[in-house]
């Protein structure tokens, strides 16, 4: 249950993450507005189970674990990348085909193979999105959710070192270089996270 009446403006917020590259782009995200963040795993929180079948869940989870085990509130992230040919694989699933190591490269070979084989199969489409689900949890339970989304294609091979996760093999509509390839502050402008993050400042930071 939302309560929206809950400003985060000048307060202390937990980092549901565990994640380095999220944690980078929250944090960058949030730095204009004076909240004094710090991460669930600078404060030896554990990393719960994500068990949701659902970007909203999954972070819900995240979210409602850290704000109970820190008394503070706390704002998850779960997102990831579904190709559209691929019955919209990894999915929620997205950190997994990283394997235990985390390794991305890998994560995205296998998209590319799988792309691969639907095309032996007559379908060709590259298409993809990302999709972002942000979830503040407040230490008495209440949470509130917000999502975003950014459509493009699936590129091959890979370009970019910026970003992290699927980000050098995403290219958004109406660009011609990948997130990979991207300035961030420029990516921070049009991101499946930065819209999901607006929805979020026009609830909680606006005057």
């Amino acid at each position: 249950m939302a309560q929206a009446d809950k400003s985060l403006r000048d307060g202390k917020l937990v980092l549901a993450s565990h994640n380095p590259g999220k944690l980078r782009e929250i944090a960058e995200l949030l730095a204009p507005y004076g909240v004094d963040v710090v991460s669930a795993g600078d404060l030896g929180l554990p990393e719960p189970i994500e068990d949701g079948d659902t970007f909203a869940a999954n972070a819900e989870i995240k979210a409602i674990a850290a704000a109970k085990g820190s008394g503070l509130p706390a704002l998850s992230d779960d997102s990831g990348l579904a190709v559209i040919a691929l019955n919209g694989d990894p999915g929620i699933f997205s950190a997994r085909w990283a394997g235990p190591n985390k390794d991305f490269g890998l994560a995205m070979e296998k998209v590319e193979q799988k792309l691969q084989n639907a095309a032996t199969k007559g379908d060709n489409s590259r298409a993809a999105y990302f999709v972002c689900a942000l979830c503040l949890a407040w230490p008495d339970g209440t949470t509130e959710v917000y999502e975003g989304r950014v459509d493009g294609t699936i590129v091959h091979p890979a370009r970019g070192l910026s970003g992290f996760g699927y980000d050098p093999v995403f290219q958004a509509e109406g660009e011609s270089i990948t997130f990979g390839e991207m300035d961030p502050v420029r990516k921070h402008t049009m991101s499946h996270r930065a819209r999901a993050f607006a929805l979020l400042v026009e609830e909680k930071f606006k005057a």
